[in-house]
């Protein structure tokens, strides 16, 4: 109590999840650390097909996001149909990927573009909240602002200069409402990088039960030589 910090090791790094905790059971709302954040290019122009030359902004949050308004696709983030909106940020997506070679400091395995975020175009600190749809890996939508997308998008916005470390933005998922939260915490490493605080509400969707038998000879694992 109050509070049960739970290490989880991710593909991007460790990344610690906090959660509120009375004794009897969990609550709201859940946050956690980022793994190092920060802006990949900002202002970069990318010729999509179907769209023509659009500027774009690439992030990692613990993966790599394009970033840019949907205004710049002839879209809306809050009122177009999600199946042009997915359809446009995939092509930006796969626009990228032939024409900017992405590079990560500390491991090249996480040099890929992950997918597109649009946004509503509402950089600037505010205490009003922006909306984003996140297209990632084949044409799927998550139904939240997305954690590493949202640790991206404050990446930018502290790079860009819009935001400061410790002030908290609220994020929308365009299609489906839900909010997190997310601010700049710290200043990390030799180049310009944010741990990031996402917080927002989590549930229990299902359990999984491991079984071990005595018999079993790999019971406590193995080793590759």
């Amino acid at each position: 109590r109050p509070e049960t910090a739970v290490r989880l090791r991710c593909p991007c790094g460790p990344v610690t999840a906090f959660v509120p905790w009375d004794g009897h059971r969990s609550g709201n709302p859940v946050r956690f650390h980022s793994v190092p954040a920060f802006a990949a290019a900002t202002d970069l122009a990318v010729d999509v097909p179907g769209h023509g030359k659009v500027v774009v902004d690439i992030s990692y949050g613990g993966t790599f996001y394009a970033f840019l308004s949907a205004e710049q696709l002839g879209l809306d983030v809050c009122s177009s149909k999600t199946r042009d909106l997915v359809s446009a940020g995939s092509a930006v997506t796969e626009a990228v990927k032939k024409q900017f070679k992405l590079h990560h400091p500390e491991s090249e395995d996480l040099a890929f573009l992950y997918g597109t975020i649009l946004t509503d175009g509402k950089d600037a600190f505010s205490e009003e909240p922006t909306t984003n749809i996140c297209v990632f890996a084949d044409e799927q939508v998550d139904r939240s602002p997305t954690g590493s997308g949202v640790t991206a998008r404050i990446a930018l916005q502290y790079h860009k200069g819009l935001i400061q470390l410790g002030q908290t933005r609220t994020f929308r998922s365009s299609t489906t409402g839900s909010l997190f939260t997310g601010k700049a915490e710290t200043k990390f490493g030799n180049y310009n990088a944010v741990i990031v605080e996402v917080s927002g509400e989590a549930f229990y969707t299902g359990t999984a039960t491991f079984t071990v038998e005595e018999e079993d000879p790999l019971k406590h694992g193995f080793f590759f030589k």
